[in-house]
């Protein structure tokens, strides 16, 4: 039965940790703030900013450049922030079966 209660509790804590991560927010910008990019600790965009006043249209491989380098800084430190969020809860998992 004690067992059971571990498992129980080490769900809800990992449920718990996986709520917490979409409130987790990552902005990152480039292109001296052309571009800022919003990424939650769940991997998921919530927002793209462009400032049309700092793009040179006649250069649109510049704005790709920098939404590429904002999405792949964003996605690498949300996903420090969910291994940091659920590292400690990582070790109880093989007592779950997974």
């Amino acid at each position: 039965m004690g067992a059971t209660m571990d498992q129980m509790k080490m769900v809800n804590q990992l449920r718990k940790a996986q709520k917490e991560l979409k409130n987790e927010i990552v902005e990152v910008e480039a292109g001296d703030g052309a571009v800022v990019v919003q990424i939650n600790g769940e991997l998921k965009i919530k927002k793209v900013t462009i400032d049309p006043e700092k793009v040179d249209l006649d250069d649109i491989h510049e704005l790709e450049r920098w939404i590429e380098n904002c999405m792949r800084d964003g996605y690498a430190k949300a996903q420090e922030i969910a291994t940091e969020k659920m590292k400690p809860l990582m070790g109880g998992l093989g007592n779950l079966g997974f």
